[in-house]
Parts: C-alpha cells; sequence; structure tokens
C-alpha cells in the first residue's frame, strides 16, 4: 500500500449550499446552542427526578412501559400496516446516517420512556439499565461510586441501545471488546409481542449473540444488563508524539498498547485506556491511560488537567501540543477524562463553528457547547443534509493492527 500515489481529482464547483453551510454558524449561534442548552438541562432534571426513585419504582414503571409496547403490537394489522420500527424521528440519533427507510409505509411503536437506570448491582458488578439511557447519565451514576462501564462512549448523548444495535468501540476497548461484548444479558420485545431474556448460555442464545450490530431488526431492546468495573478517581494519561510516515505513525499506535514480545495479558504493558490522534501524514499523537487515586495525583509535582470546564482549550488541540514540547503526564478526573470530545464534538465543533476554539469564545460562550446533534439535523433542511451525505464523512472502521498503516494510508488516498 505504501505505493499509492496522491488523488487526483477534480476541483468541485462551489455553489449556494456552500455558502448556506459556510455562515451557518450564525444560525447555530443564535438559535441552535440556547436551545440546546435548554434541551440539555431539561434532560438533566428528568435525570436527576429518575434519580429520586427507588430502584422499585423504576423497575415497576419499566414493567408497564413494556407491557404498553406489546399491547401496541399485538393492535398491528400485517397486511396494511407495513413494518414495524421507533416512533423516534431520524434526525435524533447522533449518526449522521440518512435514515430515509422511516419515510416508507411503517407502524411505530413508541420507546421514548425508556431511559432509566433501572438498578447497579455491586455485587454482581452489573448495571441495568433501558435502552435510552446515554453515557452522561451513567458515568453520572457509577463515577462517583468507583464504577464503570467496562467500555464507555466519548460522547454523552450516546446510549445503551445505539451501541449495542449500532457497535461502540472505544479505548478500553483492547482489553474489553466492544460495547456489546461487555452486555450479559438482553430484555427484548419480539415482533409477536413475546418478552424474552437472552443470555450466551439460555435458550436464546442465539438471538444474545445476534442484537450486536442488528440495527434493531430483531426486535426492541428494552433492556439490558452491563459489566461494570471498578475504577479510580482519576486517568493518567501520557501524550506521546510520534513524527514520520503513516506506516510509521501506525507503529507508534500499536507500540502504545501492544508489547511487541506478545506480552498482552500483563496489566503492567498495557494501559486501561489507548487513544491516537493523526494530524496530518506525518504527525500523530498516542495517549495511554492507567487509571489512578486521588492520593496519586495530588503528590507534589504532578499536574491534574480538568478538561471538562468549559474553557478550557478543546482536546484534540490540547494533545496537539506534545508535537511542540514533547512527551508529557498528566490526571485528568475520570469522568471528565471519559467525556473529553463532548464539548467539541471531536474536530466536528471547529467545522460548525469555525471561532468556536478561540479562546475568547470558549470563555463567554464555552458553557453552551456542544451543540445538540439533533437540533443541528433538524434544522439544516434537505439541501444541507444531502451536502453532508454526499461531501462529508464520518465513519468508524475495524481493521486487524497489523493493517493499520494500510488503511490510514488507503483512507488518505481515497478521501485526502
Amino acid at each position: 500500500m505504501s505505493d499509492l500515489q496522491a488523488p487526483l481529482r477534480p476541483k468541485r464547483k462551489k455553489g449556494l449550499v456552500d455558502f448556506l453551510v459556510q455562515f451557518r454558524w450564525i444560525f447555530v449561534i443564535f438559535f441552535v446552542l440556547p436551545f440546546s442548552a435548554l434541551y440539555y438541562f431539561l434532560i438533566y432534571l428528568g435525570d436527576v427526578r429518575s434519580e429520586m426513585k427507588s430502584y422499585k419504582q423504576r423497575q415497576k414503571e419499566h414493567d408497564e412501559n413494556v407491557l404498553k409496547v406489546v399491547k401496541r403490537l399485538k393492535q398491528r394489522n400485517p397486511k396494511k400496516d407495513g413494518l414495524v420500527c421507533t416512533a423516534r424521528k431520524p434526525w435524533i440519533a447522533v449518526g449522521m446516517r440518512n435514515v430515509d427507510y422511516k419515510r416508507a409505509r411503517h407502524y411505530e411503536v413508541d420507546l421514548s420512556a425508556f431511559r432509566n437506570i433501572l438498578e447497579i448491582d455491586k455485587q454482581r458488578m452489573i448495571a441495568r439499565v433501558e435502552p435510552l439511557v446515554n453515557m452522561g447519565q451513567i458515568t453520572r451514576v457509577t463515577v462517583p461510586m468507583n464504577l464503570s462501564l467496562a467500555v464507555v462512549a466519548e460522547l454523552d448523548d450516546l446510549t445503551v441501545g445505539g451501541l449495542i444495535n449500532g457497535y461502540g468501540i472505544e479505548g478500553s476497548s483492547h482489553i474489553y471488546g466492544l460495547f456489546s461484548d461487555t452486555v450479559v444479558a438482553y430484555e427484548i420485545v419480539l415482533a409477536d409481542g413475546r418478552v424474552v431474556r437472552a443470555t450466551k448460555d439460555n435458550e436464546y442464545s442465539d438471538l444474545f449473540y445476534a442484537i450486536p450490530w442488528s440495527q434493531g431488526t430483531l426486535g426492541f431492546l428494552v433492556a439490558a444488563e452491563i459489566k461494570l468495573i471498578p475504577v479510580k478517581e482519576y486517568m493518567r494519561l501520557t501524550y506521546t508524539p510520534v513524527v514520520g510516515n503513516l506506516q510509521d505513525l501506525a507503529q507508534g499506535y500499536m507500540d502504545s498498547f501492544a508489547p511487541r514480545d506478545g506480552d498482552q495479558d500483563n496489566p503492567e504493558k498495557v494501559p486501561d485506556f489507548v487513544e491516537g490522534m493523526v494530524y496530518s501524514p506525518t504527525e500523530g499523537v498516542f495517549m495511554t491511560g492507567r487509571y489512578a487515586s486521588k492520593e496519586e495525583a495530588k503528590k507534589k509535582g504532578n499536574k491534574i488537567n480538568n478538561v471538562g470546564w468549559w474553557f478550557k482549550p478543546w482536546f484534540y488541540q490540547h494533545a496537539q501540543t506534545a508535537l511542540k514540547k514533547g512527551e508529557f503526564v498528566e490526571y485528568i478526573p475520570t469522568r471528565e477524562y471519559y467525556h473529553r470530545h463532548t464539548r467539541c464534538l471531536y474536530w466536528e465543533g471547529k467545522l460548525i463553528l469555525p471561532f468556536g476554539d478561540q479562546w475568547w469564545f470558549r470563555f463567554l460562550l464555552g458553557w453552551l457547547m456542544p451543540p445538540k446533534v439533533s437540533l443541528l439535523k433538524a434544522t439544516q433542511g434537505e439541501s444541507i443534509r444531502n451536502y453532508y451525505h454526499e461531501m462529508h464523512v464520518i465513519q468508524d472502521m475495524l481493521v486487524p493492527l497489523y493493517k493499520v498503516g494500510d488503511a490510514l494510508e488507503w483512507v488518505h488516498h481515497e478521501m485526502e
């Protein structure tokens, strides 16, 4: 793959839609950001209200909501009502994919009530949650207990149901696998109205292994039991810069968490978290994280970085400073580390608000970030929607570790 030539493609002519996209930040600042902040606040109040209820009360409400789903399904007439799908509007989903199948004839079932944490079982080390529970909600509950999901997606808005039915792969996946690999049981409502609990070793084991990546086509997920792990108050994060060609960057990434002697089971050699960012075809920064206690983090000489504050530099830009100052270490509060990319939506924030990373904007309006993705999608219109669909790429890929370099070269060649 190293002999790939630089891509040669004709320059695209710009039109009105390019102008609308370029100046969309005006609409985002005066409409999307304020309404996003209000929306987040109302959701937070709802979560707090839910957390004030006993687990027994939450379970009772869950059972009642499941019965509503079953009743709705049994009212369906297969001959005229079309395919079954959730009533959630396509623009609410965090993903950028055009969900056009919901424009066709279909039979909607409302699952909007399924957003409660049903139980945190410290003895079994299991969190039982409904599918619309998001990452911000669950870490707010578990991290103060020094517990966490084994695999935590970085964006607050990503939901349990989306990470299971799609797929979630995050910074601890080199140890625990995909998000769905940490699930021990699913509660599913099938198309005929039956409610089943699927585990890897019961009569519904085939369903247990088929649900991940199924995109919700096999039934309605109404609850999941997910593994918890013990965590500490801080993440000790090491930033390591690598300069070279794309193959060199790939090797730097592999070396950051995959011992060359193959001793992958040695916790001294394998970090709890790993992340790599490639800033150009010749520059990248690779980060390894290990859980650390409050006592360790606050020792004299150690640097604590509260990356969650609204005025702080965006995380991917902060990491980029390692290219100038060399390798360095700092301690980040665990929950703030988990959601380090939320405020700037990775690098998408810069595309939405070109000056959003400037110190003055972060200080004055950074507390309003991020804009709600669903509101961005709901207000973009058909032309901008199609523009992003054709011109913008947000894509997860799974490749064998030894193919990372080739994958980087291929993507660089094909997508610049």
